[in-house]
């Protein structure tokens, strides 16, 4: 199954675990962290559930290539790494 891990800023606000969890998109496996985890999809994800411009995802060190519809293929044992920018001076 794909295992999805959240960064540490992430997590911060919201206690969301690193989980395995059944898909076969990036769109179908957060599908199933944010049916668990309700609140942290107005955190990765806008209301047509496209990607937020602070957020990244990666799969297996790579970023994802479609970040309006999540199209993007996951295996079984692919890495899902989703991570929110950060800013400051």
């Amino acid at each position: 199954m794909p295992r999805v891990s959240f960064t540490s800023n992430l997590r911060r606000h919201l206690d969301v675990p690193a989980q395995a969890v059944d898909g076969a998109t990036v769109r179908a496996a957060l599908k199933q962290v944010f049916a668990k985890y309700p609140a942290l999809e107005g955190y990765i994800v806008d209301e047509r559930f496209r990607l937020r411009k602070h957020v990244m995802i990666f799969l297996d060190a790579q970023p994802i290539d479609d970040r309006e519809s999540l199209s993007d293929a996951v295996r079984p044992e692919t890495e899902i790494y989703v991570m929110q920018a950060l800013s400051g001076g």
